[in-house]
């Protein structure tokens, strides 16, 4: 009797790592020439990034300061939503960039359709804000993951507990 093997397709971020970029960005704008006497700020509410600065230009800056660092942090910029930009207080600009926690429903019905088409004896079911993919063959999951990895849906995902 085969024992069914498993894994689940999620998105998770790791929060840490996004207060150390928001941090490191903080500090490299702090010592920029460009940001002397200018008023920028960034912070990070649950799930969401806030950038406001004086003007378009500015905050153009801080937002390629702060995706070279969440990179360096191991962060996918496929983990990021951004918002449109926006008048604030001031005349200042923000601009709010929300961080993915979970696979919308929509995307995971595009990983499910993508399963599907392989022909491969595997079952994928949407369980709330992941994946899970069980078969009974071990190789079939693995072709799953790199099929995946191959097609680079819009999303960032993880392959985690795999059995």
């Amino acid at each position: 009797m085969a024992i069914d093997s498993s894994f689940d397709i999620v998105c998770k971020i790791e929060l840490q790592s996004v207060k150390n970029a928001i941090q490191q960005t903080m500090k490299e704008i702090l010592q920029r020439f460009d940001f002397k006497g200018t008023k920028s700020e960034i912070s990070l509410d649950v799930h969401t990034i806030i950038i406001l600065s004086e003007d378009d230009c500015r905050l153009k800056s801080i937002i390629e300061i702060l995706k070279t660092r969440l990179i360096k942090c191991g962060i996918s910029l496929k983990a990021l939503d951004f918002g449109r930009i926006e008048s604030a207080a001031q005349g200042m600009v923000r601009q709010k960039i929300n961080l993915q926690q979970g696979i919308p429903i929509e995307n995971a019905r595009k990983i499910v359709k993508i399963i599907k088409q392989t022909k491969l004896r595997v079952q994928a079911q949407i369980q709330k804000d992941q994946v899970r993919v069980s078969g009974k063959k071990k190789d079939d999951l693995q072709a799953i993951m790199t099929l995946l990895k191959e097609k680079k849906p819009d999303i960032e995902m993880q392959f985690v507990n795999f059995r």
